[in-house]
């Protein structure tokens, strides 16, 4: 890491958590993190992945299903509360990280563990197949893990 770098050399973001707050933020981790030049991967796993299945057949989201961590409400609702308030929207993150570059990758054991199939993925996100050991060799000595 060079002197005058105050930050890691690389952000590594585990995405556990189901709710869907949470999974925004982890993007809104990734996207100011690789907009600030600090490579990022995020690593979605578990109940997380159902954040980025294929759309329904009539074109809702799936990340519409994703529970809140608290409160009432839906996911929808929260993130149109979010774009009235000027705050990024799920979409719109999603798609400023990976046209950023940030790294997206999914546990395959997660998918497994939970029955779903890699190729119900959103074909929109570049994913990048993989495990906990290829989570891991991605990360750097120098960077952060983060685990949402």
């Amino acid at each position: 890491m060079s002197a005058d770098r105050a930050g890691p050399d690389r952000l590594s973001i585990v995405v556990f958590s189901g709710h869907f707050d949470r999974v925004h933020y982890a993007l809104v981790m990734a996207a100011a993190a690789i907009a600030s030049n600090t490579p990022v991967t995020l690593f979605f796993t578990m109940w997380a992945g159902r954040a980025l299945l294929k759309p329904d057949a009539d074109g809702t989201p799936a990340w519409h299903r994703l529970p809140l961590s608290e409160g009432a409400g839906s996911a929808a609702e929260m993130d149109a509360d979010f774009a009235r308030r000027g705050v990024a929207t799920f979409e719109e993150l999603l798609s400023a990280c990976t046209a950023l570059g940030v790294r997206v990758m999914v546990c395959e054991m997660g998918l497994r563990a939970l029955g779903m199939d890699p190729d119900d993925l959103r074909p929109d996100v570049p994913v990048a197949k993989g495990g906990v050991v290829t989570f891991l060799a991605d990360a750097s000595k120098d960077g952060a893990m983060l685990f949402v």
